[in-house]
């Protein structure tokens, strides 16, 4: 069977231009000792310096100097310390708190006992692969809502595709990638982190991943907490290793945003989809809300 995709300019581009962002992380992190230059690094993906500020510009709407500035271990740690205060402060006032603007984006339901036992049987998923700003994805989408967003990481689309159709081996799939491009476009397009359509997201998982899963909903864009600290929300504050299991686990990635989740040290790894990937979402997050913050 043809696996097919959706071009969209706009997407496509922006695609593209990650691929390249992607390599530029990679390479200052392989030589952060050296604290290389600007013109390496845009040697190292074979663009001039000019292009490289654009590409940035393009991408991230900031400077390079700027958005490098974000992927380093002392600017992870000092929105860990920022996000302890922020997030603990959710947790007095409930929904209503800083995170509520993430909550009123994306809401998620389980599935029923019975479609969980018997790994989605009878739920009907639509999917297709789409550029998107982090490179191509997989979605799957059902009509209760989005059930699978994977990021293509070191596989191939069949690979991909396996894994959904494992993980929902139940399910009836059906390749539909324009007919659900729309989901695309609500989730990337808007490039807004604070003005976005209403989206929901079915989910199959044990009731702990569910209750993970539901407290990452809660960390707003631009910000990070630890392992432990989800642990702790929970009234589980030992069972640290246990929600790194259940975030491991999250098949719905951005939307729920498990690459919020860091080590307590400020090193960003553990991610299913690669580091740099993460990286790049953490840092072009960081840089979105202080635009947001400064009004542009």
């Amino acid at each position: 069977m043809e696996v097919c995709s959706v071009p969209r300019t706009e997407s496509v581009e922006s695609a593209h231009d990650y691929r390249r962002m992607e390599r530029a992380i990679a390479y200052v992190r392989e030589y952060h000792l050296n604290q290389p230059e600007l013109a390496d690094i845009a040697r190292h993906v074979h663009l001039s310096e000019f292009h490289f500020q654009r590409l940035f510009s393009r991408w991230a709407g900031i400077s390079p100097k700027r958005f490098l500035q974000f992927l380093t271990v002392e600017h992870a740690k000092q929105q860990l310390a920022a996000s302890k205060a922020l997030l603990d402060a959710s947790l007095d006032s409930g929904l209503s708190g800083p995170g509520r603007l993430h909550d009123l984006f994306v809401t998620l339901e389980a599935v029923t006992p019975g479609e969980f036992k018997r790994h989605g049987a009878g739920v009907n998923i639509s999917y297709g692969f789409h550029p998107t700003p982090f490179g191509e994805c997989l979605l799957g989408v059902t009509p209760r809502g989005v059930c699978w967003l994977s990021f293509l990481y070191d596989q191939t689309r069949r690979a991909a595709l396996a894994a959904l159709r494992e993980k929902w081996r139940g399910a009836i799939l059906r390749q539909a990638p324009h007919e659900i491009a729309p989901v695309i476009e609500k989730i990337f397009i808007s490039r807004s982190i604070t003005r976005r359509p209403a989206l929901n997201l079915l989910v199959l998982g044990t009731n702990w991943q569910i209750k993970v899963w539901s407290a990452l909903l809660r960390i707003p864009p631009g910000a990070v907490v630890t392992y432990q600290g989800i642990a702790r929300w929970l009234g589980a504050g030992s069972a640290a290793r246990a929600v790194g299991n259940a975030v491991a686990g999250n098949v719905v990635a951005y939307l729920i945003p498990c690459h919020r989740v860091i080590r307590q040290t400020g090193l960003i790894g553990g991610y299913r989809w690669g580091v740099e990937r993460k990286r790049a979402m953490l840092a072009w997050e960081t840089a979105q809300t202080l635009r947001v913050a400064s009004g542009r």
